[in-house]
């Protein structure tokens, strides 16, 4: 029965999926002056035969916004349907996005760079070079990079050495057989010119829309469909030039039900047979129907075997902790990824169900993207994409190569601080469901290569409505030392976003002190308390004197120290939300107040004059 219903869905005309017009996609746009959206672009809220997967765009403050694997998110500014090519600019001011775009470079999406001359080079100088001098050498692109250098485009067989006595250093050749060039100076900024990238745009669907009706995509046949502009509902695909019929229509949609029941029952009756012990069925059961209910996610499922070959049997190891070993990998296409075996995983799959459904469907440049999974019996994994500089812990605590100066400027720990409380901010307000991390800490911090934070590790994540402002828990989660009070005992305040706010705070003093705020390795224990010796400083108006702070870095590590004061707040009423947060960590320090005490007094000393 079931192989016939699937020969009768192989033979019948694919069907636009529109059970009405009004779910059908004509053009729209996020702002009245921003570019129009139409295939093979789509809104994230459309459907998805609206466009082609990795055409994917969202709306952010009136900005339309494109997200690129590998490289971040852009505002797009200009669409051109016709030739085929998107101009866009970083969404971070003090990046530039000609780097942000070729350092991963954009072999996982479905974009190339525009204009590309074959083996150009990119040059990253700490001096502004005078362009008029080097006309020749030095291409229209030029921007000012996340580290405060300027970045530049050369020919390269026409620099020659003289260029790399200007204090400038090869970044990246890139083999391509196009030039780049920026947009109009007027899109970007004049120290982060817009850039125009390209994809190769579907001749069908000029001739569609010239007819007045709508491109749209079916997802079973893989291919372009033309939608009448009177009737959403009667679409046909160019490969087969056939119209739906109501019959068929009506045995598509029986065949789907049955044949849908039919897999369902025949997958549950395999991995019944299958399973060795009660326990482990019933927690292959929950991931299963979970994976069920979350099969449309962008995550990639890969087999066990997959993951062998991704990290070559498991050859380099980046890290490891109480849930098991992250590895190095590399997809078949180059791109590198870290691989997190989940080798002491609950029985019940909690840690991994929680980080599929947290970060499995959110995309934010301050949060780590999961690119892929893997779940056979009680073997799992995850697949992140590769931060080179792994995470903030090591640049805050590691003393093995203490050096003259501090690993971090703290210029670069603010931009840090900054990025980091985007992301939470994003958990709180920017997602359908707002989530909880409850493990906000250093060493979840990842580091990309432009030192550019992003969040990690949400096995101890929680989801919950945005209009539930209290969070019921059975037993506090976390890691000691950034727990928030309430989570302890109630009597300091009910659980919410602001627990999260607590560990923030806890880590952002620990990276002012480049030290932990709990040191449990001191004998003694007098002298552990790191938040309330420096309350103690700011309080009576004394210099900090820590470590490496030179007299222009001291209003900085104040500025630090005062808004994670703010955030330890022991009543979680007192404490700022992570939009006031991120608007004191942007202003100047004068605008700031003294928070009050935020815990009982110890007289702690910490061994610092």
């Amino acid at each position: 029965m079931f192989l016939v219903l699937s020969m009768i869905l192989f033979l019948l005309p694919p069907y636009s999926g529109a059970e009405n017009g009004d779910e059908f996609c004509p053009p729209t746009r996020c702002s009245p002056d921003g570019p129009e959206i139409r295939y093979p672009f789509r809104l994230k809220t459309q459907p998805l035969f609206c466009g082609q997967e990795g055409f994917e765009l969202s709306c952010s403050d009136n900005k339309t916004l494109l997200h690129l694997p590998f490289s971040g998110d852009y505002y797009v500014q200009e669409i051109g349907y016709h030739f085929g090519s998107i101009t866009i600019v970083d969404v971070q001011e003090t990046a530039c996005t000609i780097q942000s775009l070729l350092a991963p470079n954009l072999r996982n999406s479905r974009f190339d760079v525009s204009y590309l001359n074959l083996e150009d080079t990119i040059f990253n100088c700490t001096d502004r070079i005078n362009t008029s001098s080097y006309y020749d050498v030095v291409g229209p692109i030029s921007c000012l990079s996340y580290d405060r250098n300027f970045v530049y485009v050369m020919s390269s067989y026409k620099y020659s050495d003289e260029i790399l006595t200007l204090n400038c250093r090869k970044y990246k050749t890139v083999e391509s057989s196009r030039y780049l060039t920026s947009a109009d100076a007027s899109r970007g900024t004049s120290t982060n010119p817009a850039i125009e990238i390209g994809w190769k745009p579907h001749k069908e669907c000029d001739k569609c829309e010239g007819s007045g009706d709508y491109c749209g995509f079916n997802t079973t046949s893989n291919s372009v469909m033309c939608c009448k502009h009177d009737n959403p509902k009667f679409c046909f695909n160019y490969d087969r030039h056939h119209a739906d019929s109501p019959i068929q229509k009506i045995v598509l949609s029986i065949a789907v039900s049955i044949g849908g029941s039919t897999l369902l029952a025949l997958v549950i009756l395999i991995v019944y047979k299958s399973w060795k012990s009660e326990n482990e069925k019933e927690a292959q059961l929950k991931v299963d129907k979970f994976l069920e209910d979350y099969k449309t996610l962008n995550p990639a499922r890969y087999s066990y075997s997959d993951i062998k070959k991704i990290t070559g049997k498991f050859k380099q190891r980046l890290g490891q902790g109480g849930y098991g070993s992250v590895f190095k990998g590399k997809f078949s296409n180059g791109i590198p990824v870290a691989v997190k075996m989940l080798e002491h995983s609950k029985e019940n799959g909690e840690e991994f169900i929680n980080e599929v459904a947290t970060i499995g469907r959110i995309h934010h440049f301050n949060i780590v993207r999961l690119l892929g999974f893997c779940s056979e019996g009680t073997r799992r994994a995850l697949i992140y994409e590769f931060m080179p500089n792994g995470s903030l812990e090591k640049f805050l605590f590691s003393r093995g190569n203490e050096s003259a100066q501090r690993p971090l400027s703290w210029e670069k720990l603010q931009n840090i601080a900054i990025g980091i409380a985007r992301g939470v901010e994003y958990l709180h307000q920017g997602c359908n469901q707002r989530i909880l991390h409850f493990d906000i800490k250093p060493h979840n911090i990842l580091l990309d290569h432009n030192f550019r934070p992003k969040i990690s590790d949400f096995g101890l994540a929680k989801l919950c409505s945005k209009e539930q402002s209290v969070i019921t828990m059975t037993a506090a989660r976390g890691t000691a030392g950034y727990i928030a009070p309430e989570l302890f005992s109630r009597n300091f305040g009910d659980v919410s976003y602001k627990s999260d706010v607590f560990s923030y705070g806890m880590m952002l003093l620990e990276m002012v002190g480049c030290r932990k705020n709990i040191d449990l390795t001191i004998e003694n224990q007098s002298q552990i308390y790191f938040p309330e010796w420096i309350f103690n400083k700011l309080s009576q108006g004394k210099e900090l004197h820590l470590e490496f702070v030179e007299d222009e870095d001291e209003e900085i590590a104040k500025k630090l120290a005062i808004v994670g004061l703010w955030c330890i707040q022991w009543n979680p009423i007192e404490r700022p939300s992570m939009p006031k947060v991120l608007q004191m960590l942007e202003g100047d320090l004068q605008s700031l107040e003294m928070p009050p005490k935020p815990f009982v007094s110890s007289n702690v000393e910490i061994g610092a004059n």
